[in-house]
């Protein structure tokens, strides 16, 4: 390692600031995209030396303590970090000027990125200094003061250091040669001026041992999209030196995600610490200053996490007037002017939502869905609805307006639907209300410009395939729901994927159009999926389960059918409480033509087929069927199949009887004739 953590600790100890900060900034541009994982350099040593034992067959004696040098080396990184981070919380806390703050708090964001190192950083004193640092406390930090003078602080860290290094050099001495074979060699980029992204998205993974004089190349990540790729480091440190305080909150903000991220000790700290009303005061301000601030994107990124981490919190979040407080905010980054009640003005000459803006509005988004997710299925009250109903008149300007990269523009909508599909479905009538514009989609008195938009979305997440689960469960679901409680909807969707059947040479799920894409889906590994897809084909077949087999064909129906117990072909019990129109499906003339003779399981005109019986005599006839009944009953008793029946609920269950005789006694009979064939041959 480049830097002397020593070096560090002796200037922080002789107050040497210039020292301290020359270190720590050179320590932060080395390992700035770096994430420690022991267990990685663990086992490729381990391969290393299998390796060598499969080359050499045999092991030498002296390898007998190479496990211990080995894990010494490996506890002389870990002993770095976690005196480093102590070291690193004491100073910020008792002895650091504003000028080394930002730079220390630096070093505790890539340091807290390590689970085994958060110790220092989850007891109550650190958490409350990192919450004042970020403006979320105005108090004293409180908790525990320390316990000894500076100086012998100092002096114990110092100590411990020194036995690690000296267990360090004599591991390298024993393992030089395998050092010396070690090509991999450090590919640390530029740092990326943003936060660390909790997911491990936009970040690299590193194999560093934090001892040693080598580490593994890094995976390049995403960079932050709210800077541009050209401002360099240089403009970042102009900007925190002009708004220092603001630099030094953002810092702490930062910190404080990766600590409760990685840790569910600081998540339950940070309840009951209640730092959570401090972070809600904070973005309130915020929302109703005149300009939004560089540091709202870290507050609203924590009080994501620890919503989505803390059930409790994202409860009393919405109890204590969070959906008014984030709608505000969401009104603030569009910048929202009202035409009516429930209408923004859409300006078509409107500029695309900037970078930053559209990073912020997901990250509402996302706390939205949290406080939100449990409300769907809840008959709001009247304050209630209208605080929904505002929200989804904002949400249609985020499905509507374009972002300055596609790729936001995709991701806002999602998130958008996300949100969308957790509300009350009463309340998202207002996404058809507006009164249409000249070039909305045509409609029965409503405007269907949100639902072309949401069915877009969906085809476009059915041609990539990526990801498929989490883009397309949220839009299946929402367009489902939507379609029972709007016939509008309904028919206007029906008409884009499920058109009037003409060519009945291939099977449903054959080609590329959005029905055999949904109904390729009918039949996939994943059960949610499968069950969203087959859904929303349902309800466009108004729950009609003839209607149902013709567009989809049996073989794809009988998943749902039998689910529902639909199997009986009787109208879908869970359709009592919607009411469909009662206008039939027309079938086209060129369907009409084909009817009599498509295959009702495999939904096609199927070709010809020559009769296998076709030459042969009665007796064979009988033989044939015979030797058909005595197999199933073979299968039958090994358990290979089991000869199922639709009973009168429409489900499946075990057949009983066949006939009006029994299965066994059926059995009997065909045992009995294969006696008589073996004896009539002997």
């Amino acid at each position: 390692m480049g830097v002397d953590l020593e070096g560090i600790i002796q200037c922080i100890k002789q107050g040497d600031e210039n020292g301290v900060e020359v270190q720590l900034q050179e320590f932060n541009k080395e390992f700035a995209q770096c994430f420690f994982f022991d267990s990685e350099e663990s086992e490729r040593r381990k391969q290393i030396k299998l390796e060598q034992f499969r080359i050499n067959k045999v092991r030498e004696y002296d390898d007998s303590d190479s496990d211990c040098d080995q894990s010494a080396r490996e506890d002389r990184g870990l002993v770095l970090r976690q005196n480093l981070t102590l070291v690193l919380v004491r100073f910020i806390r008792t002895g650091a000027t504003r000028r080394l703050l930002r730079v220390s708090l630096r070093t505790l964001r890539i340091l807290s990125r390590d689970k085994k190192v958060l110790g220092p950083l989850v007891t109550d004193a650190a958490l409350l200094t990192l919450a004042k640092l970020a403006g979320l406390t105005t108090g004293d930090a409180g908790g525990e003061e320390p316990g000894e003078p500076d100086s012998d602080f100092y002096d114990d860290v110092i100590a411990s250091l020194a036995e690690a290094k000296a267990s360090r050099s004599l591991a390298d001495e024993d393992e030089g040669d395998v050092e010396a074979d070690d090509d991999a060699e450090s590919d640390v980029g530029d740092d990326r001026d943003g936060f660390d992204r909790p997911d491990g998205r936009g970040t690299g993974s590193n194999g560093m041992q934090g001892g040693s004089r080598h580490h593994e190349a890094l995976e390049r990540g995403r960079r932050d999209r709210r800077k541009s790729k050209m401002e360099g480091e240089e403009e970042e440190q102009g900007e925190e030196e002009e708004g220092g305080e603001e630099a030094q909150r953002r810092e702490a903000l930062k910190v404080l995600c990766n600590v409760v991220y990685n840790s569910t000790w600081a998540q339950e700290r940070f309840s009951e610490l209640r730092l959570m009303g401090g972070l809600t005061e904070r973005l309130s301000s915020s929302v109703s200053g005149s300009s939004p601030s560089s540091v709202q994107f870290y507050e609203l990124r924590l009080m994501f996490l620890v919503t989505a981490l803390r059930r409790e919190l994202s409860t009393q979040l919405q109890q204590e007037g969070g959906v008014s407080i984030f709608t505000a905010a969401l009104e603030s980054c569009l910048e929202v002017q009202w035409k009516d009640q429930y209408e923004c003005v859409l300006d078509p000459a409107a500029p695309p939502i900037s970078l930053e803006a559209s990073q912020r509005i997901i990250e509402i988004l996302k706390i939205f869905f949290n406080i939100t997710c449990r409300s769907h299925r809840q008959e709001p009250r009247e304050d209630d609805a209208a605080l929904y109903r505002h929200l989804v008149a904002i949400l249609r300007l985020c499905l509507i307006r374009k972002c300055l990269l596609s790729d936001d523009t995709d991701e806002l909508q999602g998130h958008t639907v996300n949100l969308l599909s957790a509300l009350p479905l009463q309340c998202l009538d207002v996404l058809l209300t507006v009164p249409p514009r000249p070039d909305s989609e045509p409609g029965p008195g409503v405007n269907l410009d949100c639902v072309r938009i949401l069915v877009l979305f969906m085809e476009r997440h059915l041609e990539t395939g990526e990801k498929m689960k989490e883009k397309l469960t949220p839009i299946l679901n929402l367009l489902t729901e939507s379609c029972r409680a709007h016939r509008e909807t309904r028919h206007y969707i029906r008409k884009h994927i499920l058109p009037p059947l003409r060519d009945t040479t291939l099977r449903p799920e054959e080609g590329s159009t959005v029905k055999s894409r949904l109904i390729r889906l009918m039949t996939h590994l994943d059960t949610d999926l499968k069950h969203c897809a087959a859904d929303l084909i349902f309800v466009l077949c108004k729950e009609n389960v003839s209607r149902f087999v013709k567009y989809t064909g049996y073989g794809n129906a009988a998943g749902l059918l039998a689910t529902r117990g639909l199997l009986g072909g009787q109208r879908s019990r869970l359709s009592s409480d919607v009411r469909y129109s009662s206008d039939s499906d027309s079938d086209t003339e060129e369907y009409r033509r084909v009817k009599d003779r498509i295959n009702p399981v495999t939904g096609r005109v199927e070709a010809e087929q020559p009769d296998p019986m076709e030459g042969m005599t009665e007796e064979e006839k009988e033989e044939e069927a015979k030797g058909l009944v005595m197999l199933f009953n073979k299968l039958s008793r090994d358990n290979i199949i089991q000869p199922m029946a639709v009973d009168s609920e429409g489900k499946l269950v075990p057949m009983t009887g066949l006939g009006g005789n029994s299965t066994e006694e059926v059995k009997s009979e065909s045992e009995n004739d294969g006696e008589e064939e073996e004896g009539e041959k002997n």
